[in-house]
């Protein structure tokens, strides 16, 4: 089934202690829309300026990308300028052009309004609504949001929640958003806003996926090289939901849900190897479903059979 992904696209200029690149192709709804598109087909639907190459238009388009609902206006493109320490954690942002993201009203085509899987990208939680106002019936509509929002557009975003199936948050964001500083607690108190299930990303320490009933955590894949870990969060989502929407069964189960988890940590893996999305133009699938398989061996252990078997028990 195809996959709607609305959200930014921008040129980023970045520092890593690895090395510094300009312009080159970023933003939410790109990472997301590459990363998804390894799985199945994807539209996408965002704005860029005049100033935008072509390359990168090719690039997606060469991916199987639908760009019917991507607009180019007159202006500059969306830009941002951020700088990584070593920690890797959490970006410095040293500029922020909006341009012709600015005045971004998303207007789905009508090819577009009975997608049945529907993510809405880092944008404000205003327009986020006047998406889900565009489309039909759609089986599952996931979200991410920023400390920006929840900060100074709380009240928009806590009624985009309501229309939520599923919310990806970081967990700094997730104790912003709650009021909960304990993890747990703060996922609990998103899941009461409207969303049945809450991702809580943790960068290098991996993500947690709750719904009212279970906990399942996945680690991060272990590497021995991080470069950019810009758009890795975006990417994540693009295998989480690129593997719900082309499950054979139709089913979004907790068996489904496991496997869309490490699938988003598999894509994520990739992307932070290298800097912008010069990883995801390179692999290939049997690369991904090497990585997945080394993710299961790296994450299974036996039963713990009888207790009476078990050494020290009483």
């Amino acid at each position: 089934m195809s996959l709607l992904v609305v959200g930014s696209i921008a040129l980023d200029s970045l520092e890593t202690p690895f090395g510094k690149k300009e312009d080159v192709l970023g933003g939410s709804a790109t990472y997301f829309s590459t990363s998804a598109s390894f799985f199945g087909p994807v539209q996408l639907v965002a704005v860029v300026g005049e100033d935008f190459p072509e390359a990168h238009l090719q690039f997606l388009r060469g991916r199987g990308i639908d760009l019917e609902g991507l607009t180019r206006e007159a202006g500059r493109t969306f830009r941002w300028k951020g700088k990584y320490g070593w920690e890797l954690n959490e970006a410095q942002t040293l500029d922020t052009q909006l341009n012709v993201f600015e005045s971004f009203s998303p207007n789905l085509p009508q090819a577009y309004r009975e997608t049945p899987y529907v993510f809405l990208g880092n944008i404000h939680p205003e327009l986020q609504s006047r998406v889900l106002d565009q489309v039909k019936a759609p089986k599952l509509v996931a979200a991410d949001t920023m400390n920006f929002w929840i900060q100074g557009s709380r009240a928009a975003l806590l009624k985009t929640l309501q229309r939520v199936n599923l919310l990806f948050i970081n967990d700094a964001e997730a104790r912003q958003l709650s009021g909960e500083h304990n993890v747990v607690k703060a996922a609990r108190a998103i899941l009461a806003m409207g969303p049945s299930r809450v991702v809580i990303k943790r960068g290098e320490h991996g993500a947690l996926l709750f719904d009212q009933d279970h906990i399942f955590a996945c680690p991060a894949f272990p590497l021995s090289e991080v470069f950019d870990p810009t758009g890795a969060g975006d990417t994540f989502a693009g295998g989480f939901m690129g593997t719900l929407a082309t499950s054979s069964s139709g089913k979004v189960d907790g068996q489904l849900l496991r496997k869309a988890m490490v699938m988003g940590s598999v894509m994520a893996s990739f992307t932070v190897e290298k800097f912008s999305l010069e990883r995801l133009r390179e692999v290939q699938r049997p690369e991904i479903h090497a990585r997945f398989n080394e993710f299961k061996k790296l994450t299974h252990f036996d039963d713990l059979g009888p207790l009476d078997a078990v050494a020290g028990s009483r």
